[in-house]
């Protein structure tokens, strides 16, 4: 101590990087294995971090990862792009700090169990990424596993394990506020039931629809057994049978719902925006080559992928933290699939 009763100031990465004269990524990544940097200089920032008494980092690189996939992220992988970009993510972000990442499919309760008991026996390995999972029963067993978890795309509702999600809700918020902004009062949310993000997608809807006064009756949900087009045909195609055209917009909680929006409303006789608007979310490469391109919400899947090994990595070299549940940002990405309601358009033309 200084004077009496001051602590000494806590040594900062900023100053190693001072001492060694190199710049602060650089010991950034020295420090946490990362590759990219140069032997000598590695051991000279270990050096200059020892003699500051900083706290180093228990070494992570070199060891397993094992990435268990649910049987939900493997029919997603196979049916679109959105789980290969996450896992892209995980495995250049692994890649660059030097940890294996073993993938081992999850399809039901004693797969998990045989996954968990590998894991926990095997000396190599430092933690477990877990890839959207919602089921409780499978939370449960993860949590006493004994080793690090962390859920990626989804989360614990009893926050016991970090995870990494997109921000669902606000994402969700942003796309409604954007058709509201364009005049839409009557919005559809069509969604497949069954998953907490999906939820969370249309609690943002409705927050968007309260905070303008709007109603936002049970009547303009309107959910499909399964992500499939087809689906989403058929109960757009009903409803306007039932009950003609009696809204102007939708928002689907993923994109495939909206191709089968757009066909429906096409067989219809209706325009896609010039009759209803039509936004998706996800932001997947095939949004842009739909007629007309759609306006969607972007969710960040690589740096999803990438960030949950970063949480994973922070998590076994003893960063002293409390569960984190860590929510990306997602953002509008227009195209042509959305415009003004008609009666608008028509007072500007005026």
């Amino acid at each position: 101590m200084g004077k009496r009763g001051k602590k000494p100031r806590r040594v900062r990465l900023e100053d190693i990087a001072t001492k060694v004269g190199v710049s602060l990524s650089t010991v950034s990544r020295a420090l946490s294995g990362e590759k990219g940097v140069r032997e000598d200089v590695r051991l000279r920032i270990l050096d200059a971090a020892r003699d500051a008494n900083y706290a180093l980092p228990k070494p992570v690189a070199g060891t397993k990862v094992v990435l268990a996939a649910s049987s939900a992220a493997m029919i997603d992988y196979v049916r679109n792009q959105f789980t290969l970009y996450v896992l892209e993510g995980i495995r250049d972000r692994a890649e660059a700090v030097g940890i294996e990442i073993v993938t081992r499919p999850v399809a039901d309760a004693a797969e998990e169990q045989r996954v968990l008991e590998e894991a926990r026996l095997d000396e190599e390995v430092a933690g477990l990424l877990f890839l959207t999972v919602d089921d409780e029963r499978m939370l449960a067993a993860t949590r006493d596993v004994g080793k690090p978890v962390v859920l990626i795309n989804g989360d614990d509702p009893l926050m016991r394990l970090s995870s990494v999600t997109p921000c669902n809700r606000s994402a969700a918020q942003l796309a409604t506020e954007y058709l509201i902004e364009r005049g839409h009062e009557r919005i559809l949310f069509l969604m497949r039931p069954g998953r907490r993000t999906i939820v969370r997608r249309l609690e943002g809807w409705r927050d968007a629809l309260a905070q303008h006064g709007l109603p936002h009756p049970d009547d303009l949900v309107m959910s499909v057994d399964d992500w499939l087009p087809e689906l989403a045909d058929q109960v757009i195609s009903d409803r306007i049978g039932q009950r003609g055209l009696d809204f102007t917009a939708v928002l689907a909680a993923g994109e495939s719902l909206a191709v089968g929006t757009m066909r429906a409303l096409e067989r219809a006789g209706y325009g896609v925006p010039d009759d209803v608007s039509v936004m998706g979310m996800d932001d997947l490469p095939q949004a842009a080559f739909l007629s007309p391109p759609l306006t969607t919400v972007h969710i960040p899947a690589r740096e999803i992928g990438m960030t949950g090994v970063d949480l994973l990595r922070d998590i076994c070299a003893g960063s002293p933290a409390l569960p984190r549940r860590v929510e990306l940002a997602c953002h509008i990405v227009e195209r042509q699939s959305v415009a003004g309601r008609r009666e608008n358009k028509a007072a500007e033309e005026a």
